[in-house]
């Protein structure tokens, strides 16, 4: 349970002055740019492909040898922009390229066909920055960067923060990564890694939610991914308000390389390097460790009440063969628990809780094989096997006079999945692409919870089950491009769960039209669904013959229904303009089978309830958003987004209410700029900042009188989510130092999250010790210093 408190962080600072001297009468520093060029869609190498760097003087390039391969090496370090062309294609520009002298810059690019005749190609460099990676995407997506993770203010490494600037997107805790995807509740996210999907990979993560307090993704292992935000492509189920598709990096597979981290938040060690030289395979391998937990059994607490422990592991082996195609192992998973123990000191216990012992822990791993195997005439067959597991388990007590523990609550859910997938992907030619799958899940669960709500600690059990189900989903998709202005890609996803016997059969269909060279169309529409938490099937109700009943366990999926409108715009190279128009119908929404109780599913970021619900609630989110976003050249970007909004739901008892994520106005305005320093200019001194204004939570009036009669929060049901805080602020700032070295890169950077420590309102809540209501603020300044060695 990640505890939503100030970290007020004393840390061992590193001395600086070494870090710091003056490089006199240096060696120009140089590093290797190399990677592979391929044809977007069917993944075949494109031979011959020439790739230049523009930003060198002399020009530098090379051309793509018959597997498609390119290396450039002796290439000044600092940053630099890569032209790739090759007939019949469209030329790509990738720009700003971070090159350190510490690690190689390895690359992988595609390119996509063109549909005109050769004597006809007259094609515009088109820089590729945010598009999304996966082809069969239309719109409301785009990429995220290592490099973005890595740069945004307070983003601290975590794609999941970082996303957290683009329109559409915000949160409700400053503590947690979870997102807020216009208006939906964060249950709605679907997370993969490496086409596959995965229990939440978060550290501190309740019961249900799909954010936590720390990323279980080290940046270390992480390539750019793709983050949807709407009408989604028919490959993705499951999923209601957004997808994340995190891709993990190969490692270097012609030179071992290393990193070393030291920060607030972990201690990282990465490594990677070619399995024997002259072979294509390669292993990357990342270890991070706590560092409150190593400063804490050293005796030194800084994190206030309770011992937070977490530690992560992960790795990627890439293993190529002549013939048998491309086979990849991987795997990621992660532990934390926090402790909070009572004073054994009977005369220190002043309130309720002083007595009281709190123990959370939170785990998840996935492992898997895939296999990618060529066809001919373009086409490509892709399979994996992997299994995951989630643990959440939590147990609270009271201690008596005599220290002597009286259970209050304990529950304990494991979730253990196995998955099968197999996905064809067939090119026919510069138009026609066709993309097929099936994905069965065996979905095992082992869930127990009970607790007691009286001073004689008389337990009632909630749930307790053990079993497993399965899980089918099938999809098929195809990208036409009409003409060389039109691409129409539509698709169908069904997904069944044995369990109960729900299905769901989903079409989905994008149209995009670039109506001038700079301006771009588009058109989406998506019917997606989601199935709940084992738990919350098999929640227990007892009958008057001592039977039990499961209340839930015939619920259906959640569905929405999700029309996009887009216009984007190249105001120029560097600068572009985007703008969104959506609207999303939930229907089939578990509400409270009780009309008295006027509370959603769609309010809900994690949990788990044993009240009857039904599947006939509804709701709707509609809005519009833009995008004004400057990339990165000239040593300087920014990106501002805004949103403005609408989030309503409808009750068991037909009453209309604002969602509890209902801000309807959120801003975002991002600026970063790095200055060139040092004798050859090679090192970097980078300052970003980050403003979110947004509309404040939104949270039901307490009665008060009620309350203090029952002895517990007794809400006004008929004003769910009236009430709202005010407008939330925060500023944060993030200052970083690059030092390039002949054989390694030293980076320092301190993240000032709420740099002006303003206390955002998260809540009101009744006091059980005052018989008040009293007002819950979320974190103020987050200080978090890194710093980084690669070599």
């Amino acid at each position: 349970m990640f505890q939503k408190k100030r970290f007020i962080y004393l840390y061992l600072l590193i001395c600086l002055f070494g870090f710091l001297e003056l490089q006199a009468h240096a060696q120009t520093l140089t590093q290797t740019i190399r990677g592979r060029v391929l044809d977007k869609e069917s993944q075949e190498p494109l031979i011959g492909a020439s790739i230049a760097i523009t930003s060198t003087k002399p020009l530098k390039g090379t051309i793509t040898d018959s597997d498609g391969y390119f290396k450039i090496e002796r290439v000044p370090v600092g940053r630099h922009t890569l032209k790739i062309n090759y007939l019949g294609y469209e030329e790509q520009v990738l720009p700003e390229l971070l090159l350190g002298s510490g690690k190689e810059l390895v690359l992988n690019i595609g390119l996509i066909e063109s549909i005109r005749q050769m004597n006809e190609v007259v094609i515009t460099a088109e820089q590729e920055k945010g598009v999304p990676i996966n082809e069969m995407a239309t719109l409301s997506a785009r990429s995220i960067s290592v490099e973005e993770t890595k740069r945004y203010a307070a983003s601290i490494n975590d794609p999941a923060r970082a996303a957290q600037s683009y329109a559409g997107v915000g949160s409700t805790d400053d503590t947690s990564n979870e997102i807020v995807v216009r208006g939906n509740s964060p249950r709605g996210v679907l997370w993969r890694i490496e086409g596959v999907e995965v229990p939440n990979p978060n550290h501190f993560g309740e019961e249900g939610a799909s954010g936590g307090g720390i990323s279980i993704l080290s940046v270390n292992m992480l390539d750019n991914s793709d983050f949807y935000t709407g009408a989604f492509p028919a490959e993705y189920g499951n999923a209601l308000s957004g997808v994340f598709d995190i891709n993990l990096r190969r490692g270097n597979n012609e030179k071992r390389e290393y990193a070393v981290q030291a920060g607030v938040l972990g201690l990282d060690f990465a490594a990677e390097g070619p399995f024997k030289a002259g072979y294509k395979g390669s292993y990357l391998v990342n270890y991070r460790y706590s560092t409150l937990a190593v400063l804490n059994k050293l005796g030194v607490n800084i994190a206030g009440d309770g011992t937070l422990d977490f530690q992560d592991f992960s790795y990627k082996l890439h293993l190529p063969t002549t013939k048998a195609g491309v086979f990849s192992v991987w795997g990621i998973g992660g532990h934390s628990q926090q402790n909070i123990e009572a004073e054994r000191d009977v005369t220190k216990w002043q309130n309720r809780w002083d007595n009281y012992d709190d123990k959370f822990i939170s785990s998840m791993a996935a492992t898997g094989i895939s296999h990618t195997y060529f066809l001919p005439n373009n086409a490509y067959l892709e399979s994996a096997i992997t299994f995951s597991g989630s643990r959440n388990e939590y147990r609270q007590d009271s201690l008596s006079a005599e220290y002597n523990p009286n259970l209050i609550y304990r529950h304990q859910f494991n979730n253990i999945t196995g998955r099968a997938s197999i996905l064809y992907n067939q090119k026919f030619n510069a138009r026609h692409t066709l993309r097929t799958g099936i994905i069965y899940s065996n979905l095992g669960f082992d869930l127990f919870s009970e607790g007691t709500n009286n001073d004689e600690h008389d337990l009632q059990r909630y749930v307790s089950n053990d079993g497993r189900t399965g899980l089918w989903q099938a999809y098929g998709q195809w990208k036409y491009r009409l003409a060389e202005k039109w691409t129409l890609n539509t698709g169908l996803h069904a997904i069944s769960l044995a369990l109960n016997g729900n299905t769901s059969v989903e079409p989905r269909s994008g149209l995009k039209w670039n109506f001038s060279p700079t301006q771009t169309l588009g058109a989406g529409f998506g019917v997606h669904s989601r199935h709940e938490s084992m738990n919350l099937y098999f929640a227990e109700k007892p009958l008057s013959n001592g039977q039990l009943s499961y209340p839930n366990k015939e619920l259906g999926f959640t569905k929405a229904k999700h029309y996009v409108i887009s216009y984007d715009n190249q105001l120029r190279e560097d600068l572009r303009l985007k703008v969104e128009s959506y609207y999303q119908s939930l229907y089939n929404v578990p509400v409270w089978a009780d009309q008295t109780n006027t509370e959603s599913a769609l309010n809900a970021t994690d949990g788990f309830t044993i009240d009857s619900l039904i599947n006939t609630g509804s709701g709707k989110n509609y809005g519009v958003e833009m995008t004004l976003e400057k990339f990165f050249t000239k040593n300087y970007y920014f990106l501002i987004t805004g949103s403005l909004y609408n989030s309503k739901y409808t009750a068991s008892n037909g009453q209309e209410f604002d969602t509890r994520f209902n801000g309807q106005h959120l801003l975002n305005a991002l600026v970063g700029k790095e200055f060139k320093v040092g004798n050859q200019k090679a090192n970097l001194i980078g300052v970003n900042f980050r403003l979110n204004w947004a509309g404040g939570n939104r949270y039901t009036p307490v009665d008060l009188e009620k309350s203090r009669e029952q002895n517990k929060a007794v809400y006004v049901q008929d004003k769910r989510n009236t009430l709202q805080a005010a407008d939330y602020f925060r500023t944060d700032i993030r200052v970083s130092y690059r030092k390039n070295k002949p054989k390694a890169s030293y980076i320092l950077s301190l993240d000032l999250q709420n740099a002006t420590n303003r206390l955002n309102v998260y809540s009101q809540y009744f006091d059980l010790e005052t018989e008040t209501i009293k007002t819950a603020t979320m974190s103020g300044l987050i200080p978090v210093l890194n710093y980084r060695v690669e070599f």
